[in-house]
């Protein structure tokens, strides 16, 4: 596929923020844009999104190229049957109808995921997982979640629900936050981070985080714990120590279970980098499958941010290319 076959538009949907990104047929970035995402209802979202989608729509005329395809990446989950999306973060969007919303304003192929698979396929198309076939993206955040791709394909699940890691079991006890949001997201999770460094300084530790939030602990957040840790903060370290138990943990299972040929990690809690990389590394090999252990790469994401952005473009190429074979 040649670049005089037009472009694709890739919307990244996140809870606070939009997206998008006309992208050619080898991933380069024509024309972008980032603005807040309209909070105040469901309808509201759905026609920012919209309305976005008209102004690129006018930009590729004006660049003379055909607008292809659409891929929108959404922070939650799409039911593939009735194109109806679950976003937790998005006020109104259970079973919102967002599919048949934004078919009413464009002509062009339109395609919605999750912001998971867009993530691996994102790395795969133009990141670190560039010319692999099972890869699994894992996004350690506010929450955690994982993009998965097997012999090339995305894997979505039964129903659609494929990728939620956050519930991995990784203990026998159990606690309330882990029936709201599962084990792995309450232990490993930026959240998580910052809720560990609380209880550990209402144990009567001295802390520079302390200082950090002037005394007020609900300000304590992952950075907060990160920063005071590249100050050799020692509890500090001990919460990122026993949160990197847990994350080996974690991804030790997605290799056993999946055999992937590259984990890719990013999202907010990853950019501590060497403080949480390096002993993840040598740490998950202790708890997974010897050989797969041997075989897999992990990484870190290679495009930062934008991954949900490049998968979101990559979702609508796939589905053109796919329209285009089934018309030959």
């Amino acid at each position: 596929m040649s670049d005089q076959d037009g472009c694709c538009l890739g919307i990244d949907v996140g809870g606070t923020k939009l997206s998008a990104a006309l992208l050619s047929p080898r991933g380069e970035m024509r024309a972008r844009t980032k603005l807040p995402l309209e909070r105040t209802g469901p309808e509201e979202a759905a026609q920012q999104i919209a309305d976005l989608i008209a102004q690129f729509e006018r930009a590729a005329g004006d660049g003379r190229q055909e607008l292809r395809g659409i891929g929108i990446a959404i922070p939650g989950v799409v039911f593939h049957d009735s194109g109806e999306v679950w976003a937790p973060n998005i006020p109104g969007w259970d079973r919102y109808p967002l599919h048949d919303r934004l078919r009413e304003s464009t002509e062009a192929v339109l395609t919605i995921d999750s912001d998971r698979s867009a993530y691996v396929l994102g790395e795969q198309w133009c990141g670190a997982a560039k010319g692999t076939h099972n890869a699994v993206f894992l996004a350690v955040g506010t929450g955690i979640g994982a993009g998965i791709l097997i012999d090339g394909r995305l894997c979505r699940g039964a129903g659609d629900i494929a990728g939620a890691v956050g519930w991995f079991a990784l203990t026998p006890e159990s606690r309330t936050d882990y029936a709201r949001r599962g084990c792995f997201e309450s232990e490993a999770s930026g959240t998580a981070v910052g809720e560990r460094a609380v209880r550990m300084i209402g144990t009567g530790r001295s802390t520079l985080i302390t200082e950090m939030v002037d005394g007020d602990l609900t300000r304590v957040t992952a950075e907060t714990v990160v920063e005071a840790a590249r100050r050799d903060d020692s509890l500090a370290r001990g919460v990122l120590e026993e949160t990197v138990t847990y994350l080996a943990m974690g991804i030790a299972n997605i290799v056993s279970i999946l055999n992937p040929e590259i984990v890719v990690l990013g999202g907010g809690l990853m950019q501590a980098g060497d403080l949480l990389f390096d002993p993840l590394t040598a740490e998950f090999k202790k708890w997974a499958q010897p050989l797969a252990a041997e075989e897999v790469r992990v990484v870190l994401s290679a495009l930062g941010e934008d991954a949900g952005l490049f998968g979101a473009g990559k979702l609508a190429w796939n589905v053109v290319e796919t329209s285009r074979a089934d018309a030959t």
